[in-house]
């Protein structure tokens, strides 16, 4: 085999769409901005100009969590193989989960009114076992709505079989 090439089994992970990072990365914005200005006033009006200081922390949370969420981001990707569906998630604790085909009872797809004002929508699969539902976020309604329907193909004609 040459150097650089994957061996022919290797999955073909697609990642997340960038619009769940911004959708995720507004949300911070505006939450911890209000919270800045919030504590800003009031430690302004009710303890000093100098403990309004203190209103810079909520900044200070917003730039880490900003880096947070882009690695988050870029952690999640999944992958559609011949007999089960990969998701693979995590940044200090990966966590990878393996679907079989022929394990799945129900696969939904639903987004939120933040999430549709984004243009996402969720993949939710269900299993037999609880602990094995497995979650796919912020895809494209399409791209969700094309997933969905091919596991959905893939469920009953593996299930088929059992």
């Amino acid at each position: 085999m040459e150097t650089g090439t994957a061996p022919e089994d290797e999955p073909v992970w697609a990642g997340l769409p960038p619009g769940l990072l911004r959708m995720r990365r507004l949300l911070l914005v505006v939450w911890l901005g209000f919270l800045t200005l919030a504590t800003g006033l009031l430690l302004g009006l009710l303890a000093g100009p100098g403990w309004a200081l203190f209103a810079l922390l909520p900044l200070t949370l917003l730039l880490w969590g900003w880096v947070l969420l882009g690695r988050n981001w870029r952690s999640w990707r999944y992958a559609e193989r011949a007999d089960d569906l990969l998701i693979s998630r995590g940044v200090l604790w990966r966590e990878e989960t393996v679907v079989p085909y022929g394990r799945m009872q129900l696969v939904e797809v639903t987004s939120g009114p933040v999430e549709r004002h984004f243009g996402l929508a969720n993949v939710q699969l269900h299993t037999a076992a609880a602990a094995t539902d497995a979650t796919i976020p912020g895809l494209d309604p399409a791209e969700a709505e094309r997933l969905r329907d091919r596991l959905s193909e893939l469920g009953e004609a593996r299930s088929a079989g059992l």
